[in-house]
């Protein structure tokens, strides 16, 4: 590394937060509150004004003379998954972090994943998550990918006290608050725009460990969640793209011979998915997401070839990091 370019990273802050800003003004000033708090202060914040009907202010902004903003607004909506590249591509950090409007990071938060970036150089990482408004309850610790193409977040509405909580592997990242090395990010190619929304970050930590990276859960790393504080909960939003992009999740990334094996195990997921939903009154927009899923199926296919094509892993990596409890997707269908 040259005097130039030893100069320029010493400009250049640790962290990079990518804040999407889409109807959530209720929580954004007490999340700017919370990065404000921070021990550690070596990162700037790229906010996404994702075409939201309520325009940040920018006398909220001048609220925050302590910290590095850069705002971007967009004339529309253009989801979780765009938005967020678009906020990486501005930015000038060796991490990236995801955090969510309606998410509050205890004053602790960057100080401790910075310690874990020491222990664990080559890591992205999973927030501990706290439900805001019941806060003796996790929210996440983690997200879990079940066998038949399955996800959630690990101990979610789990009293914390029954728990005991450790720093620990788990699949993935929460989107909510999850860390990445930049270069990690930039050579899986980012979150799926064609997503838009939901299993996004699944689908990236996915990606991320088909290529030889793995994922720690830090329990010292403390961030209150809303959770739904944009798109509200089993909305038809989020059963659409929730339902289509397990579909995409699992066919783009579930390597070789597991593929194969498992590929029936889905099939009946889905169609328990969509059973249930007519019981629920949302049969409609189910049946519609797994029809685009797989109408979209030829890019789909082309994409997986790309990802097993640079895959760096074996498949027995992959059976030791999925969950295989029969009776954990039930209990998530049934309970929603």
């Amino acid at each position: 590394m040259n005097w130039v370019e030893e100069l320029s990273e010493k400009q250049n802050p640790k962290f990079s937060i990518i804040i999407l800003f889409w109807n959530n003004g209720q929580y954004f000033q007490k999340c700017l509150d919370s990065l404000s708090n921070q021990i550690v202060n070596d990162f700037e914040i790229i906010i996404i004004d994702n075409g939201s009907q309520e325009p940040i202010i920018q006398e909220l902004l001048q609220d925050f003379p302590n910290l590095q903003i850069e705002l971007i607004q967009l004339p529309e909506n253009i989801g979780f998954s765009a938005g967020n590249n678009l906020g990486v591509e501005h930015s000038r950090g060796k991490y990236i972090i995801t955090l969510n409007a309606d998410a509050f990071p205890e004053k602790e938060w960057l100080e401790n994943i910075h310690k874990a970036i020491e222990k664990y150089p080559d890591c992205f990482f999973a927030s501990k998550l706290i439900i805001a408004n019941d806060p003796v309850k996790i929210d996440g610790a983690g997200d879990v990918y079940h066998f038949t193409g399955q996800v959630w977040r690990k101990y979610h509405n789990y009293e914390e006290k029954s728990l005991q909580l450790k720093e620990k592997e788990v699949f993935s990242a929460c989107g909510a608050a999850a860390i990445y090395p930049k270069e990690a990010f930039l050579k899986v190619g980012g979150f799926d725009p064609d997503y838009f929304s939901y299993v996004e970050d699944i689908d990236l930590g996915f990606r991320l460990r088909l290529a030889g990276y793995n994922c720690i859960f830090l329990p010292d790393a403390v961030v209150h969640h809303v959770g739904s504080g944009s798109t509200g909960k089993k909305s038809d939003f989020s059963v659409y793209y929730g339902q289509r992009n397990l579909v995409w999740t699992f066919m783009k990334n579930m390597p070789g011979l597991l593929f194969w094996m498992l590929l029936p195990f889905h099939v009946i997921l889905n169609i328990l998915a969509i059973g249930l939903s007519l019981i629920r009154k949302q049969g409609k927009v189910t049946i519609k997401a797994k029809i685009d899923a797989l109408n979209c199926l030829p890019g789909i296919l082309s994409k997986r070839r790309n990802i097993q094509k640079n895959r760096q892993v074996s498949i027995f990596h992959i059976i030791q990091v999925v969950d295989w409890n029969f009776i954990s997707p039930l209990k998530k269908l049934l309970l929603g």
